[in-house]
């Protein structure tokens, strides 16, 4: 490592790192999968040493969560930013006092060894971050035949075309990730210029975050291993076309503020290889599959995926042109689904 990187690694040997994770919340309409979350957590066979879980301006969750959740491990603060998912994260940084932090969205559970696996990696002291897959659950209901598994991401999940081992990548699925702490002294926090506000569809703050982290400490990695894994429960609006298509157009808005912050090369990076590679194999696929079977299902899926793809570049083309004419992108004020 250079000495950027050194500097920050002595305090990184650490034979047993402790774990803090941050959970966001800002409705009591997501409750029952809420409390879901925060059991998942204090289940695991590996003990989870610290949940902080940050109400995002909601008084009525804030007194809920007060009543409900009385482990010792639990600390229940009120997000002390800017409304949204970014300044909620950052207040549970603030407050996190273990080497490790990890964030699990608050309508994911944790599988029984998702800190075990986490955790292990921590032992290379090269080793940045980790995250881990997020498996879609679609509340009681089936996938829907025209959705394709390359566009997850929609719904937050993992998608086909990441990495089916653990691999270093540019960046981890904001829904189950984790760094060392002493990172968010290194670069800062998440930028909420990019992050999700309410049910806006944005995000990318993970993105960002990620980048800065890398471009710091170049010797590093940052991990995906597919086996620390959450499965993300799914409400029945995000199996909509609506939502597909406002989701793919907030994607691309959010990745045109990225690519202002951090550069298009590093921006872009994982999107050119599956723009070029992953897609037009997923939509040929559709076609023959399609053709050969006499099926709907097949042909639809690919009419997403090339749908998927223009509305997101659409959205990209309007971010970009909006930056360059001096405007301000509202990627958290984009209308709620």
């Amino acid at each position: 490592m250079n000495r950027a990187d050194s500097g920050v690694a002595a305090g990184w040997g650490l034979d047993r790192p402790e774990l803090s994770v941050v959970v966001c919340a800002y409705t009591l309409e997501r409750w029952t999968v809420l409390t879901g979350a925060i059991r998942s957590l204090l289940s695991q066979s590996r003990r989870v040493d610290e949940v902080i879980l940050v109400i995002d301006h909601a008084p009525a969750l804030l007194e809920a969560a007060r009543a409900e959740f009385t482990d010792a491990r639990v600390t229940i603060i009120e997000n002390s930013g800017p409304r949204g998912l970014s300044g909620a994260r950052n207040s549970g940084v603030a407050a996190a006092s273990r080497s490790i932090v990890a964030f699990l969205d608050d309508d994911a559970t944790a599988s029984p060894d998702w800190a075990s696996r986490l955790m292990g990696w921590y032992a290379d002291a090269s080793v940045l971050g980790v995250g881990g897959s997020s498996i879609p659950n679609w509340s009681g209901s089936r996938r829907p035949a025209w959705f394709p598994e390359e566009f997850d991401w929609v719904v937050g999940c993992t998608y086909r075309g990441m990495p089916v081992r653990p691999s270093a990548v540019r960046n981890l699925i904001g829904s189950n990730m984790s760094f060392r702490r002493a990172l968010f002294g290194e670069v800062g926090g998440f930028d909420p210029s990019v992050g999700r506000v309410g049910t806006a569809p944005v995000g990318c703050e993970e993105t960002v975050f990620c980048i800065l982290v890398a471009a710091r400490f170049p010797g590093g990695r940052i991990m995906y291993d597919p086996a620390v894994r959450v499965d993300h429960h799914l409400p029945p609006n995000r199996s909509t076309w609506r939502y597909f298509r406002e989701r793919c157009y907030a994607e691309g808005r959010s990745k045109a503020v990225v690519s202002g912050l951090v550069g298009s090369r590093q921006g872009l990076a994982s999107e050119r290889s599956y723009v070029r590679r992953t897609l037009p194999v997923a939509a040929m696929h559709g076609i023959v599959e399609g053709v050969r079977t006499r099926r709907v299902a097949p042909l639809a899926r690919t009419a997403a995926i090339v749908s998927g793809l223009a509305i997101t570049g659409m959205g990209y083309v309007v971010g970009r042109v909006t930056m360059r004419l001096g405007g301000r992108l509202p990627v958290g004020q984009e209308p709620a689904t």
